[in-house]
């Protein structure tokens, strides 16, 4: 299950409460699309802002409307008791797997990261995807804690962040690859730079705009993975325009939002309080984003 394209959809919104409706129309275009896997509850689903009962219900949304494609839910909390109540709610949902990122006020060191998914591993079946994203978490992982929570049970993911040096990611792959066991599956983030992630070895794509542009993230997903390095990096390439406004707007969670609320499948001001989303000119830029890639459909 851990290969491919995983979709991260957004978590929408209406008045600061869960926009169900919304919700279950992302979650069946990406079932409809056939990606490999749904991550509910991603960085992109805004899971630190919602309460437990939120994600709680979150989840089972996303099972019930995924049909046959497997979720994994997010389960990130600040205490560990709390995170143990999100891979509950996620179990009794059906989930496939759980997504754990180690959420912090207070900096965390390797061992209280480390004791997390040992925690979280004894007390669940459920297979475990490490989430690797210091841009939100601030914590970062360094390779000898990769290869210590790789050996518990359970675990069968690990998503790397991306990077634009194209070498140092083969080397990071190769490194990855003598640290971790081999039933455990490397995925890439990063939406810019997940053509070269999965072209130097990576099995999956957590991913983005997989949530709410499923169309484009496979194709790139499937010629990158199926040995057509140079297809997928030229598909990445094209939607260059599109990266640049991550990289202007301070990433992609706002414009991900701006996209989904352009093409209805979101209301506006979708997103969780206090994030207040793009202003008006930002919106055009976005829009005509939109429409010079053909994205609209």
């Amino acid at each position: 299950m851990f290969t491919g394209l995983s979709a991260f959809p957004l978590t929408p919104l209406t008045n600061d409460s869960l926009d169900e409706r919304s919700y279950v129309g992302l979650i069946e275009r990406l079932r409809d699309a056939r990606v490999d896997s749904i991550t509910a509850l991603g960085s992109t689903g805004s899971y630190a802002y919602l309460t437990h009962e939120e994600r709680r219900r979150v989840a089972h949304l996303a099972v019930r409307h995924a049909g046959s494609v497997p979720v994994f839910v997010g389960v990130g909390a600040l205490r560990t008791s709390h995170v143990l109540a999100n891979v509950e709610a996620a179990e009794e949902a059906g989930a496939s797997g759980v997504l754990l990122a180690p959420m912090t006020y207070q900096p965390l060191t390797e061992d209280d990261v480390f004791e997390l998914f040992h925690t979280v591993t004894f007390h669940s079946s459920l297979p475990v995807i490490v989430y690797d994203n210091p841009a939100t978490t601030h914590f970062t992982f360094h390779p000898g804690l990769y290869g210590r929570i790789a050996q518990l049970p359970g675990v069968a993911s690990i998503k790397i962040p991306g990077s634009p040096n194209t070498m140092h990611l083969e080397e990071r792959v190769r490194e990855m690859r003598s640290l971790v066991p081999d039933h455990v599956t490397l995925g890439i983030s990063g939406d810019a730079n997940a053509a070269a992630g999965l072209s130097a070895g990576c099995d999956a794509w957590y991913s983005v705009i997989g949530g709410t542009l499923p169309g484009i993230a496979q194709r790139i997903t499937h010629a990158a993975i199926n040995g057509r390095p140079g297809e997928a990096a030229s598909e990445s390439e094209r939607l260059a325009p599109l990266w640049q406004l991550f990289a202007d707007f301070g990433g992609s969670l706002r414009v991900v939002a701006a996209i989904a609320e352009q093409l209805g499948l979101a209301s506006t001001k979708s997103l969780p309080l206090p994030i207040q989303g793009l202003g008006p000119e930002q919106r055009a830029r976005v829009a005509g984003v939109i429409e010079e890639l053909g994205l609209g459909t």
